[in-house]
């Protein structure tokens, strides 16, 4: 069962800006924080960005923040992530996960996982 779905990947020019989005149900949206991770081949999957279930804290990975923005739309059941200025070194595939703040806090993901959105930043 796929329970959160990634899209709003592409190829951008460095500079430019993207936004994704993770698709969730209402019932792992409501009680849930939410991460969006990035992998890029042959390297670890990293954290990039958090939100708390109720949308009011918000984490950055050093590397993206001022750059990116993670929200949430209660109505819509879905987190994005809005990404500016994008750099060579953001190409990676992009991962939305489901779980709680303090396992983020902890460096630690939750249980669900998107498939992921390709996104490629090219010079």
């Amino acid at each position: 069962q796929v329970q959160l779905v990634e899209s709003g990947g592409g190829l951008v020019g460095a500079g430019g800006s993207l936004r994704l989005s993770c698709a969730t149900s209402r019932s792992i949206y409501g009680p849930n924080s939410f991460a969006w991770y990035r992998q890029a081949p042959g390297k670890q999957r990293t954290l990039v960005a958090v939100i708390s279930s109720g949308g009011i804290t918000k984490k950055y990975a050093d590397s993206v923040k001022g750059r990116f923005t993670i929200s949430r739309d209660n109505a819509e059941n879905t987190v994005y992530l809005q990404m500016n200025s994008l750099k060579l070194e953001d190409t990676a595939v992009y991962y939305c996960n489901a779980g709680s703040w303090d396992s983020y806090v902890a460096d630690r993901p939750g249980d669900y996982w998107g498939q992921g959105t390709q996104v490629t930043v090219s010079s």
